[in-house]
């Protein structure tokens, strides 16, 4: 198989590319910066030059692929300034727009499009538990995820198999949100968001690039939550962690002060989001690590 990956320096584009090499498949890259993205990310058969949210990615970029996974986008981790959120929007609605613009011109059109979209698709929603038939929510992400995945199914009509892939809190090593939160845990500033009970939904980046490529290879279309069976509340999420590290837990950061600190982004920390990855159990997908505690150890020591 001939994968072409956009977002492929990125936290979980560079091991999706090392894992699909590993299985020798051939992988191509869409990137800002080509030249940064064949030095960091071993293997690339060839990258090409494209800005998401400035123009369409060129057409011979797609010459003999069979499958794109689109990952690209501004992270949403951080302060959410105004411009911070424009530009969120920008890269994830407008780029997966000009990308499906190019597929569908494409005389030969690759079989499958990956899209990456967010959990946060969901909105708060409390206790429930959210499968990938659950309504979309109507706070700003899950607005920007609506639109973001209406854009990929509109390859759909043009004979593409279409996978949506809602991704939550990915751990790992090296980077993500892990690396975010393991700073102010290591200093002892570690604890409880709000009051603690919002549920927050995690995956391990090997297990989202395993579900994937499993995606990719199975008859599957429409959307797939990229989270792990075992949801936890924020707050035994923060003790678990502390636990890994050996650092206590105690600092509870106030609602009010969380909303200082990084504005609009406050939302996604303390709105509630209990998913169940019904899709990938049911297409038999075997999670590395199905427990948080398996997976905040991997991350934690490798």
């Amino acid at each position: 198989m001939r994968v072409l990956v956009t977002g492929a320096t990125g936290f979980i584009g560079a091991r999706l590319c090392q894992a699909l090499r590993e299985r020798g498949e051939r992988v191509k890259a869409l990137s800002r910066a080509p030249r940064e993205a064949e030095r960091t990310v071993p293997g690339l058969e060839q990258c090409h030059t494209w800005d998401p949210a400035s123009w369409r990615p060129p057409e011979e970029a797609f010459y003999g692929i069979d499958a794109v996974v689109h990952l690209a986008g501004e992270p949403i981790i951080g302060r959410w300034t105004a411009d911070k959120r424009k530009e969120i929007r920008r890269s994830r609605v407008l780029g997966t727009r000009h990308l499906v613009d190019t597929l569908v011109k494409l005389t030969i059109k690759p079989k499958i499009l990956l899209c990456a979209s967010a959990i946060g698709f969901y909105g708060d929603c409390g206790d429930s538990s959210l499968t990938e038939s659950s309504p979309p929510g109507e706070d700003f992400l899950a607005d920007t995820c609506q639109k973001w995945e209406w854009e990929a199914i509109q390859a759909e009509q043009h004979g593409i198999r279409v996978i949506r892939m809602r991704t939550g809190i990915v751990l790992g090593s090296g980077g993500g949100a892990l690396a975010a939160m393991l700073k102010a845990f290591r200093l002892g500033l570690g604890g409880p968001l709000g009051d603690g009970e919002q549920w927050w939904s995690w995956i391990h980046r090997d297990d989202l690039v395993g579900l994937i490529i499993h995606a990719l290879e199975n008859e599957y279309n429409g959307a797939i939550n990229g989270t792990a069976p075992e949801p936890r509340r924020q707050k035994d999420f923060a003790e678990e962690l502390a636990a890994a590290i050996n650092r206590p837990a105690r600092l509870v950061v106030p609602t009010a002060a969380l909303k200082a600190l990084v504005g609009g982004f406050s939302t996604e920390l303390l709105s509630s989001k209990k998913v169940i990855p019904e899709a990938a159990e049911y297409l038999g997908y075997e999670f590395k690590y199905p427990t948080l505690g398996a997976a905040l150890s991997n991350g934690v020591t490798r």
